[in-house]
């Protein structure tokens, strides 16, 4: 069966009585190639155990279960869960697991279900679920790489270049733990329905260790975000605010401490410009 043949999903969608639902997120690949360019830039093997997140009709699965030593997919619509058995009868290395990928604690499914395997995650993420999805994956060690399909806008602005205007507080939050790539787009004609952008695949592998030595990682982060949270003002003005025990002068001080001018904007730092900037306000706290 050609899971990614408009005619042959739209036969199977209606076996089964599905229809799209928006709030979903639901859009699913009909160009064969792009499954099988995602299945291979995660650079699974059989030692290798692949967690999916969303498997829609499973295009993407059945790719990676030709790889992979077993592929793990979490499904939340349940209106999907017969579709998929019958789509993934043929690999008896699919195991399709009902829930809320942001509810369960997905190193415990890994460490439960890819036993002795390399875990790896690979999928077509809901747009509406990137960020969380993407916090929860970082967070969990288990994982040693994550290479996801995702809007096109948000995979630039993950894998922006550090001190540029592109990224954010959470660019340097995912690049801290992650070294991230974008490697092809996706256009929205290879998905039906189409959705109103243009996706592409992010690949993140897993650092050693952090990008930096943070010290105090949980108010070095403080920093990192309080840095964006005026967008448009300066950093003095953006951190006087997220840190209004510390004072203007005192961030002004510090600023000058690291030699960075007063009208230096967040966005223009690097992950250890703000090692030095969190080392520096954390002496004058």
């Amino acid at each position: 069966m050609n899971l990614c043949d408009r005619e042959t999903l739209r036969a199977l969608l209606g076996r089964h009585g599905f229809h799209f639902t928006k709030s979903m997120g639901q859009n699913f690949l009909i160009d064969p190639d792009v499954p099988a360019a995602i299945s291979a830039a995660s650079r699974a093997d059989r030692t290798c155990g692949v967690l999916e997140i969303g498997p829609g009709v499973g295009c993407l699965t059945a790719e990676l279960a030709g790889r992979a030593g077993k592929v793990v997919s979490i499904e939340l619509d349940k209106r999907l869960l017969p579709v998929l058995a019958e789509t993934m009868a043929p690999y008896d290395n699919v195991e399709i697991i009902p829930g809320d990928a942001l509810r369960l604690d997905l190193q415990a499914l890994a460490a439960e279900k890819l036993p002795g395997l390399r875990p790896l995650v690979c999928a077509n993420l809901p747009y509406n679920i990137t960020t969380p999805v993407l916090t929860k994956l970082a967070e969990a060690p288990c994982f040693e790489s994550v290479t996801v399909l995702l809007q096109k806008e948000v995979a630039r602005r993950l894998a922006a270049p550090q001190g540029s205007s592109d990224g954010g507080a959470f660019t340097l939050w995912l690049q801290y733990h992650m070294e991230t790539e974008v490697l092809f787009d996706v256009p929205a004609a290879k998905f039906f329905p189409a959705p109103k952008v243009d996706s592409a695949v992010l690949r993140c592998v897993r650092r050693v260790k952090p990008a930096v030595e943070a010290g105090d990682e949980a108010f070095f982060f403080r920093v990192v975000r309080g840095a964006f949270l005026l967008r448009r003002k300066t950093l003095a003005n953006s951190l006087a605010a997220a840190l209004p025990e510390m004072g203007r002068e005192a961030v002004q001080a510090a600023l000058e401490d690291c030699g960075l001018p007063p009208s230096v904007r967040g966005e223009r730092l690097t992950l250890e410009d703000f090692a030095r900037l969190a080392a520096a306000l954390r002496k004058r706290l």
